[in-house]
């Protein structure tokens, strides 16, 4: 992720478009050409961009439910613990760096009771509180040890904020003057509420001192993994049918300093060996989601991983020149690339082995860097070539991705010729008249030169998900991507998760929305999910007549009299794809009117067209309506099953809408 937009002709101004939408009275002609064989479609046009911002994996879709377990959130205070006592009661808390377990998890939590009337303990606050649920276990964990006056026993629980309320308890009994890990249960009663006004509390009824570190509980998570995530969120993404994972950034991956990049030693192995860094979205990340909970999530949503790595460029914009000093992070990137493919008897692949995943993974494209277009040096080509060829001489069969293309700014000043370009990441963050304006960007691209990964688009209107005119944005560009998908071979929105509880987003339109309890999807996920799900192997060509047209007038500030210029661009947007082995076609429309449009569609070069398929409609009253978390469903597909279909039929479709038809046709 970047504020830096990469289509130089588009930057955001301050500029305002005001469209106007005309059509000709006559219907739009759509013509199939389905006796042409069409260009391929890409396996893995459809997948997924994430990194650790809005709390994406940290309150998100990572499911550790305590808020700074190993207490290196802050420096000077333990963030987000509390004490709990009463009035006559003496209790305080402190950061210890005097007792470490280890050199990783080196802050501990001293609780010292100096007085205690009844019952005094410490509280976390969690992520925006804790989901409680009834009849759910949550499995916790941590390390504690004691003064030798202090009770040898502790109760752990999820109580409600003023403590009035024990949703679910344990206890921990044994705690001597040495560290030990405990493991617990809390398991709710049958009958409780649904709520997030809750906190995790560690207490005693005795005086003496305790320090704890590690702290970690768990709700039940998709596949019952141990280290695992959130499942609603896992669904949302599940019925998408992504075919990759682009990870794990973005911005985290580079880090705004040296220090504070993404450095996958660090993230793998037990949780006690996880210190975890400062992210670039100005809050600590835990490094819980590590690389091989990455891969996993690549396993349990049968996704292909796109792994990017470190190229030697930091946010603050310093750099290692191409050569000796980069050679590190070149060994680096091999030791990651033999992490994830290698067997047991290499090095990284018996660490893997070691950590819990026996069997290599597949990996078949790996990404140099992330949007080092930034490096205004030039040293970008240079620094790339040292990983191309490193990498292919041990990896010859893996496909290399570059960050920035040949023809960037940066030409000019590029300290060395490019090795051969494979596949180039370009980014896109556009308005929805903008993506409806460059909907046929990809249409006069090269078919000679490097195919195309749209790593990082998206339709920026609406906060903190986007709303309806985006959606119709996002599916403007698609058809287009769809219509090339034999160049641009893979696409990811970008950011994928926002927390939508106060404080949760650093940046806003994003394309799933969270808070402690609840998830939902925005009307631009429910666009992703309908294209990802409809399409084919075979590109179609389409034939179109009478296809309206929208007037923008650019203007400057608020003014008319500011105005700049006047153009016309497509206000109908289509697309088709067709499966070769069932005969069955995938026709997307976009109509981004305000009226209804008539459309003609005729299927030419087939037998036989089956009478009876499906239709997908998914619609606003109003561009600006939207989904939010206390109405997820208010923008949603809706199937219709159609029994009218031949080879030419007609169709009306809805003002402000996005249509899918399934039709049946011979081979």
């Amino acid at each position: 992720m970047s504020f830096r937009i990469r289509d130089s002709g588009l930057l955001f101004s301050a500029f305002v478009l005001i469209s106007v939408y005309t059509s000709a009275q006559t219907p739009a002609k759509l013509t199939l050409e389905l006796a042409e064989p069409g260009t391929p479609v890409s396996s893995k046009l459809y997948g997924l961009m994430t990194e650790e911002i809005n709390f994406s994996y940290d309150g998100g879709l990572y499911a550790e439910l305590i808020r700074n377990r190993v207490f290196k959130d802050t420096a000077k205070k333990a963030a987000f613990w509390d004490v709990l006592q009463g009035p006559d009661d003496k209790c305080s808390i402190h950061l210890d760096k005097n007792v470490p377990i280890n050199k990783d998890i080196s802050v501990s939590l001293r609780f010292d009771v100096e007085k205690n009337m009844g019952k005094v303990g410490i509280a976390n606050e969690g992520y925006w509180g804790f989901p409680i649920r009834p009849a759910v276990t949550y499995n916790g964990r941590l390390y504690v040890r004691k003064t030798g006056t202090a009770s040898g026993a502790l109760t752990v629980a999820l109580e409600s904020l003023d403590g009035s309320m024990v949703y679910a308890s344990a206890e921990i009994t044994g705690i001597s003057e040495q560290w030990q890990l405990y493991h617990f249960t809390l398991t709710t009663a049958g009958i409780i509420p649904r709520t997030s006004d809750a906190q995790f509390v560690i207490t005693t009824t005795r005086t003496g001192s305790y320090w704890f570190n590690l702290v970690s509980l768990f709700p039940p998570t998709w596949n019952n993994r141990p280290n695992g995530n959130r499942p609603d969120l896992m669904r949302l993404l599940a019925d998408m049918r992504p075919a990759f994972l682009r990870f794990p950034g973005g911005n985290y991956l580079e880090g705004n300093t040296f220090a504070n990049r993404w450095d996958w030693k660090k993230t793998i192995g037990p949780l006690e060996q996880r210190s975890g860094h400062l992210s670039p979205w100005r809050y600590r990340s835990t490094d819980g989601e590590g690389l091989l909970e990455f891969l996993e999530w690549c396993e349990d949503l049968h996704m292909e991983p796109i792994l990017a790595v470190f190229a030697g460029f930091v946010l603050n914009k310093d750099y290692l020149e191409s050569g000796p000093f980069l050679q590190p992070f070149v060994n680096d990137a091999l030791d990651e690339i033999e992490y994830v493919t290698g067997d047991s008897t290499t090095k990284w692949g018996a660490r893997r082995a070691k950590d819990g995943h026996s069997q290599p993974f597949k990996l078949n494209y790996i990404e140099i860097g992330n949007e080092d277009g930034g490096d205004y040096s030039g040293n970008y080509w240079a620094r790339y070539n040292q990983f191309y060829d490193t990498i292919k001489t041990r990896y010859p069969q893996l496909k290399i991705i570059s960050t920035i293309s040949t023809n960037e700014v940066y030409e000019s000043e590029m300290q060395a010729p490019v090795r051969k370009m494979e596949i180039m990441d370009e980014h896109y963050y556009r308005t929805a008249s903008q993506m409806e304006e460059n909907a046929h960007q990809f249409d006069g691209y090269d078919r000679n030169g490097p195919k195309i990964m749209v790593g990082e688009w998206a339709t920026r209107e609406g906060s903190p998900t986007p709303n309806f005119n985006a959606a119709l944005g996002d599916a403007a560009w698609m058809t287009g991507m769809e219509r090339n998908a034999d160049l641009v071979i893979m696409a990811s929105y970008a950011p994928l998760f926002v927390n939508v509880n106060p404080g949760g987003m650093q940046w806003r339109c994003n394309l799933i929305g969270y808070n402690t309890l609840t998830a939902y999807g925005s009307p631009s996920y429910y666009a992703q999910k309908l294209f990802s799900n409809h399409i084919g192997n075979r590109v179609v060509k389409i034939i179109a007549e009478n296809i309206p047209v929208q007037q923008q007038k650019l203007t400057s500030g608020d003014s008319v009299a500011g105005l700049l210029k006047l153009k016309k661009i497509d206000a109908f947007f289509f697309a088709a794809t067709r499966n070769t082995l069932s005969g069955t076609v995938y026709l997307k429309m976009v109509n981004t009117q305000s009226t209804s449009q008539s459309v003609i569609i005729s299927l030419k070069g087939v037998g036989k067209v089956s009478r009876s398929g499906k239709e997908w409609v998914l619609k606003a009253d109003d561009p600006n309506e939207t989904n939010t978390i206390t109405e997820p469903d208010k923008i949603v597909p809706v199937e219709i099953g159609v029994n009218d279909l031949k080879k030419t039929f007609s169709r009306v479709l809805p003002p402000y809408s996005i249509t899918i038809m399934e039709l049946h046709t011979n081979k």
